[in-house]
């Protein structure tokens, strides 16, 4: 979580000096889980304190009931909140992986299939944080991004999520599955001080779309063309609409590539084409 401003460090040391520590500081064996500030103002002052002890099976379920216990009480800001909830989506997918014998990521699909009425990892997270399946998806590609740059630079994720330097969320999304190579230059560029949000420019000539890459031309062909398997009157209703959607879903990134400039980075378009093909994975668990 992220650490006090010096007013509310200072305001919580003034009541604990007057008041004592009334809330007991929650150990993991010898791991501090809840009050690592209580704790550390308690040393400083010699002002004695209780402990309550919990077990955790691994330290994704710790890591589960920090954030739980935290986030509602933090005046967190939306990177900061994109950040814990995605977190807490990968350590929860994690567990339920652990538990089935298989340290992989379940498909979200069919991954409760046997159990009556159960609800998907995104499903049962929207619901405890109040949005919707599909951002607790995006928060966790976004909550990937932040924690691969932590591993190349805690400064630069420090920067990130005090906001010290912005970065849009749509764009950590889109990094999610990019190469070590990529994240490191967007983590030393943000250490350095030389990051900067670039203005999106069109780039498709008057002529047409030939200046665009192969694939964001044959984005375009779904929702433009007449036929595909929506033409055949034998054709289900849901099929019709499936094919509105991809062809809805193309158009936006047929879109978005039409305004990103000629010197947009490699990472920059693997991350639009990563974003196109998560978004179309959004729409296959829609449907499963």
């Amino acid at each position: 979580m992220p650490a006090l401003d010096k007013e509310t460090y200072g305001l919580l040391e003034e009541n604990i000096i007057q008041n004592g520590c009334r809330d007991s500081i929650v150990i993991w064996g010898d791991i501090i889980v809840d009050g690592n500030n209580r704790f550390a103002i308690c040393s400083e002052h010699d002002i004695p304190f209780n402990t309550i002890s919990k077990e955790f099976v691994s330290r994704e379920d710790a890591l589960i009931w920090i954030i739980s216990t935290q986030v509602s009480r933090r005046n967190l800001t939306p990177i900061q909140l994109s950040f814990f909830r995605g977190t807490h989506y990968r350590a929860d997918r994690k567990v339920v992986g652990n538990r089935s014998g298989n340290n992989q990521f379940s498909e979200e699909c069919g991954q409760n299939d046997h159990i009556p009425n159960a609800l998907s990892t995104s499903s049962r997270l929207g619901q405890q944080y109040r949005v919707s399946p599909k951002t607790i998806r995006r928060d966790a590609r976004v909550a990937e991004t932040i924690a691969a740059i932590g591993e190349i630079s805690q400064e630069a994720k420090r920067m990130i999520l005090s906001g010290d330097v912005s970065v849009d969320k749509k764009f950590l999304e889109r990094l999610s599955s990019a190469s070590k190579e990529d994240i490191a230059e967007l983590a030393e560029k943000i250490e350095d001080g030389t990051y900067e949000r670039r203005p999106v420019a069109a780039v498709v000539s008057a002529s047409g779309n030939e200046d665009l890459p192969l694939s964001a031309q044959w984005a375009r062909e779904p929702a433009l063309s007449g036929g595909g398997f929506g033409s055949d009157a034998s054709v289900s209703a849901e099929m019709r609409q499936l094919e509105s959607a991809i062809g809805s879903i193309s158009n936006d990134y047929f879109s978005t590539m039409q305004r990103l400039s000629k010197a947009t980075s490699m990472a920059e378009f693997r991350g639009e084409l990563r974003s196109y093909i998560n978004t179309l994975e959004d729409l296959y668990q829609s449907i499963c």
